[in-house]
């Protein structure tokens, strides 16, 4: 199990050159023995490297990557009720942030049974299947 701990690095785009530049940041700050499990959704900008396995998520389930709820706690605890007059200072707050978070970093944990999530999967995988298929006459 992971610590919780958050690496992060804000940017004002996301190319691929972005997604690169932040994989190079990453393997530079992770332990060199260890294996990166990196999960994405919707991109294509990736670099295959002997450490980093690339999971990609379907589309429209999101809630397969456990960061979407370390975004809502940053939403809800740091930028929610808030205004910023710049980029620099959202940023400001996001890095105050996430050093504030790995002061006592908590890893989120899957509450559901690996099978009752795969059999959801199934069957989200079988109603797309049948939509494709009377979608396309085949």
């Amino acid at each position: 199990m992971g610590s919780g701990e958050v690496l992060h690095d804000t940017r004002r785009s996301h190319t691929g050159r972005d997604v690169l530049a932040f994989f190079r940041w990453i393997d530079m700050h992770v332990d060199p023995d260890l294996e990166l499990h990196v999960i994405l959704d919707n991109l294509s900008a990736h670099k295959k490297r002997r450490r980093w396995h690339l999971h990609f998520t379907p589309t429209s389930s999101s809630w397969l990557n456990l960061v979407e709820c370390w975004f809502s706690v940053l939403s809800r605890k740091a930028l929610t009720n808030t205004s910023f007059t710049s980029v620099a200072e959202l940023e400001t707050r996001i890095d105050c942030w996430v050093s504030h978070w790995n002061d006592n970093p908590e890893p989120f944990v899957w509450t559901k049974p690996a099978d009752e999530i795969l059999d959801k999967v199934a069957r989200g995988q079988a109603t797309l299947d049948r939509i494709t298929k009377s979608a396309t006459h085949h």
